[in-house]
C-alpha cells in the first residue's frame, strides 16, 4: 500500500467516523512516512492485526465504542491463549501507541482514551545473562592464522569491545571505521539513529591483521571467505563453530553485547556514558543487561562507603 498523509486518507475515502479497521492502516502509514524499520513495521501490523481480531469478535468497529472492560478482557484473553509476559505487554504498547496517535491527530470532542485507566500487564525483567569472558578467550584461541581465523578473532572481539547490536555490526562500512583510532560510524542503528562506538587498540590490530588478508573488493567490513557480505546466519554459524572447537556451550550473539555493558560497569564506566555507547533511548532497557553479582554491588560499597570515606580520619 503506497504511503499517504492522513488528509489524504480521509479525503480519497470520505472517511466521516472512526473506523477501526481504516484508522489502523493509517496509523501504520504513518509510521512507514516517519521512516521506521522494516522490522518496527512488522512489530506494530502483527500486534494491530491480533487487536483487529479482538475488536472483530466483539463486534467492535469504531474506535469511540473500544471501552476501558474491554481492554482488560483483551490482555486477559492473550494470557488465556498462552502469550507470556513480553508478549502481552507489547500488544499493550502497541494498542496504547495506537490509542494515544488517534487521539492526538483527531482530538475528538467529548472521548475519553479508555486506555488511560488501563494498567499494563506485569513485567518481570530479569537480567539478561551476558557471554563469559572465559568462554569467549577459548573460543578466540581456536583461531589460527588463516582468512576465516583472522576474521573470527576480528569478529568476536569486535563484538565485545563495541557492544554493537548484530544488524549494526554488520552493516559496518570498511570506509566507516578509522583504523588509527578505532571509531566506527553507526549509520543505521535501532529506530534508524546515527551513533558512534569505539574498538579498543586489541581489537584495532586484530582487524587490521583481517583486513590485510583480505583480497576483496566488497565496501562491508566483514565478508565471507568469498568476499561476499557476511549476514546474520553467517555470524551465528562463526560462532556456533568456535563454540564447538572450543567443546563450550554456544554464547548467542546478543549476549556479547550484554558482556560489553556488565564489563564496562565493572571497570567503572558511567550509565549515561554506557547508554550513549549501546544506543539506548532511556536507562530502563540498560537495565536488563547489568546482571550485577553480589561481588560487584560489595565492590561499589567498597568504593563508595561513606563512613569508610568520609570518618575514617575521625575515628581513628
Amino acid at each position: 500500500m503506497a504511503t499517504t498523509t492522513t488528509n489524504q486518507w480521509l479525503n480519497l475515502n470520505k472517511i466521516q467516523d472512526d473506523n477501526v479497521l481504516i484508522w489502523l492502516e493509517v496509523f501504520l502509514n504513518d509510521r512507514k512516512a516517519q521512516g521506521f524499520s522494516a522490522g518496527t513495521m512488522h512489530f506494530y501490523r502483527t500486534k494491530l492485526s491480533m487487536f483487529a481480531k479482538f475488536c472483530e469478535s466483539k463486534v467492535i468497529t469504531h474506535i469511540t465504542q473500544i471501552t476501558t472492560s474491554d481492554l482488560r478482557d483483551y490482555m486477559l484473553l492473550l494470557e488465556e491463549q498462552g502469550h507470556n509476559q513480553g508478549g502481552r505487554h507489547g500488544c499493550y504498547r502497541t494498542v496504547k501507541t495506537f490509542l494515544y496517535w488517534w487521539e492526538q491527530e483527531v482530538e475528538p470532542l467529548g472521548w475519553s482514551n479508555p486506555i488511560r485507566k488501563v494498567k499494563p500487564p506485569k513485567l518481570n525483567v530479569e537480567p539478561l545473562e551476558p557471554a563469559n569472558l572465559d568462554d569467549i578467550r577459548a573460543m578466540i584461541e581456536t583461531c589460527d592464522k588463516s582468512f576465516s581465523g583472522l576474521r573470527d578473532r576480528a569478529i568476536m572481539l569486535a563484538l565485545l569491545d563495541s557492544g554493537a547490536r548484530a544488524k549494526e555490526f554488520l552493516n559496518i562500512m570498511v570506509k566507516d571505521y578509522n583504523q588509527y583510532s578505532g571509531e566506527t560510524l553507526i549509520r543505521k542503528g535501532k529506530g534508524g539513529k546515527t551513533r558512534t562506538l569505539f574498538f579498543g587498540k586489541t581489537t584495532r590490530r586484530a582487524v587490521r591483521a583481517y583486513l590485510n588478508i583480505r583480497q576483496d573488493n566488497s565496501d562491508f567490513l566483514w565478508v565471507t571467505t568469498n568476499g561476499e557480505e557476511l549476514n546474520y546466519f553467517g555470524l551465528r554459524e562463526i560462532i556456533r563453530r568456535r563454540a564447538r572447537k572450543a567443546d563450550i556451550k554456544k554464547p548467542s550473539i546478543h549476549s556479547f553485547r550484554r558482556a560489553f555493558a556488565i564489563n564496562m560497569l565493572r571497570a567503572g564506566v558511567d550509565v549515561f556514558s554506557l547508554q550513549k555507547l549501546m544506543g539506548h533511548a532511556d536507562l530502563q532497557v540498560l537495565r536488563r543487561y547489568l546482571a550485577q553479582t553480589t561481588d560487584d554491588i560489595a565492590q561499589a560499597h567498597r568504593i563508595g562507603s561513606p563512613v569508610d570515606n568520609a570518618f575514617y580520619r575521625i575515628l581513628l
